[in-house]
């Protein structure tokens, strides 16, 4: 085959007809030293902070110390394939994941990696995993439920849609069971739900998910992964990746909920961070600035204002505990960044009330204003009762004999915390909770043995459910109108009073 020269100088002409002139313009440093997760490296003097870089083979680091002399860089890979006199080159964007409807029911990684064998994540969207939090004015209160199907937690410490309430208690007491129950109420709802597992076993966080698929809650769910084996990078970035995937759903109108499970693993991930970095250490060596390391994270939990569409994170972070001590560094930290907290008691944990849920301890700051309305008035004092039931029962092992009307508050006592048990992954509909709280809170459930309370509780839901329907239905229709449970000669109350008689006739 032979090609002219006419042919050949017609394609010269046409290259340098097309030909532009681009210099590609990139800082490049190279690696001083490499170790457990973090890379010194010299000559990148404009990157930025949090800026993303580059290494060989396509491994991607974060610009995590800006020092005069070189940049410390925290390694999100295999850090072992890079080597000290490696070219970096800054990419110029700050850290950024995938968001959309493509990672929803999906497993990935804080990059937006998949690990659960269902090919690439395929998102046309990214958004910045660190922003600025929403300011003061593009915030409302918070006023609507997000019930999380847990008897003690919707009566006594509810949550609202935008609120932060702690999980905290120590090593198992049920804390993830918490979340994950209230991730499977949300079936139906229309709420994204993430879970974010820090520092995590493998095989635990593969329980959670399998339950999540069993409950069919994998659909509306994103579950990233960043466990016991992971690098302390992606530990600490895991949180912040979650919670700019929930973002996009918010900024989108639409309502989240984010388990972050758990916090002090992140915090523990950081200080490694911060000490290989060389930072100060101050309180049990974790660095000064641990603090904000939390509250910007849980700070872009909001309640959006109607003008940029009313959207919501909730968020449910959970803090482990040594030995009950809730006024450690970490604990005291994030409470008081958090609107409230749910506290998990080992002792009671173990004496068989579960969710072991402290009374006293536990609190919403939010409160009643994110509480549906027939649940406030059947609850109100609950809280306050079982707190006194506490006191009331370690003064009665001391053997004094009691009043009668002592003697009454503690079995009411008694039928309560049966009342309150609820088996893991069994979710309740808040018109369940409202009638059988009812029950127990009016003194319906005085004349049934304490040992008996489960049994009436489940007879009583199948009761009303197959033969009082319309009764039901007409709770739901108006649970939240003041009056409901609250006076006695409303209709809805005086429905569920007449079937809460009919089947105490037939109870044996």
């Amino acid at each position: 085959m032979k090609i002219s020269a006419d042919e050949i100088a017609s394609v010269i002409q046409q290259e340098i007809t097309n030909f532009e002139s681009e210099i590609d313009v990139r800082e490049v440093g190279t690696v001083l030293e490499v170790g457990d997760g973090i890379a010194r490296v010299h000559g990148l003097t404009n990157v930025a902070a949090g800026e993303m870089v580059e290494f060989p083979g396509g491994i991607i680091g974060l610009a995590f110390n800006l020092e005069e002399n070189s940049v410390g860089i925290i390694i999100l890979g295999d850090y072992l394939k890079i080597n000290e006199g490696d070219q970096v080159k800054s990419l110029g964007t700050l850290l950024s994941v995938p968001v959309g409807d493509a990672v929803v029911g999906r497993v990935v990684d804080p990059l937006g990696n998949p690990l659960d064998g269902k090919g690439p994540v395929n998102s046309d969207s990214t958004r910045p995993v660190e922003i600025i939090a929403a300011g003061v004015a593009e915030r409302k209160p918070v006023t609507e439920s997000m019930p999380t199907g847990i008897k003690a937690v919707d009566a006594m410490t509810p949550v609202g849609r935008g609120q932060r309430e702690l999980i905290i208690g120590d090593r198992k007491t049920g804390k993830t069971a918490i979340g994950i129950d209230a991730i499977i109420n949300q079936k139906g709802t229309g709420v994204k739900c993430f879970y974010i597992a820090v520092g995590q076993k493998d095989s635990s966080v593969a329980g959670v998910i399998k339950e999540l698929e069993e409950s069919g809650a994998m659909d509306y769910t994103t579950v990233i992964v960043s466990g016991a084996s992971s690098p302390a990078p992606m530990q600490y970035i895991a949180p912040y990746a979650g919670t700019a995937m929930a973002e996009h759903f918010m900024y989108a109108g639409g309502h989240c909920l984010v388990v972050y499970d758990d916090l002090s693993k992140q915090a523990v991930a950081y200080r490694e961070l911060s000490l290989l970095m060389r930072r100060p250490p101050g309180r049990e060596a974790y660095p000064g600035d641990v603090f904000y390391c939390h509250s910007r994270l849980l700070e872009r939990s909001v309640k959006l204002s109607d003008e940029l569409g009313g959207g919501s994170i909730t968020s449910l972070p959970i803090i482990e505990t040594q030995e009950g001590e809730v006024s450690a560094y970490i604990p005291t930290n994030v409470i008081s960044i958090t609107d409230g907290q749910i506290y998990l008691q080992p002792d009671l944990f173990f004496s068989g009330v579960r969710p072991a849920m402290n009374a006293g301890i536990s609190v919403s700051r939010v409160g009643g204003n994110a509480q549906v309305a027939a649940m406030k008035n059947v609850a109100g004092g609950l809280r306050l009762q079982l707190a006194a039931f506490r006191a009331l029962e370690a003064f009665a092992q001391l053997g004094t004999d009691l009043d009668a009307a002592t003697q009454a508050d503690l079995d009411r006592g008694y039928r309560m915390v049966e009342l309150l048990k609820q088996p893991q992954y069994k979710p309740l509909h808040v018109c369940d909770q409202i009638m059988v709280i009812y029950a127990g809170t009016s003194g319906k459930l005085d004349d049934v043995a304490v040992a008996d309370v489960r049994r009436w509780e489940e007879e009583f839901l199948e009761f009303v459910h197959t033969k009082k329907q319309d009764v039901w239905d007409s709770l739901d229709e108006n649970k939240d109108v003041s009056a409901v449970m609250k006076k006695a000669d409303n209709e809805v109350t005086q429905m569920v009073v007449a079937a809460i008689d009919e089947f105490n006739q037939s109870f044996k």
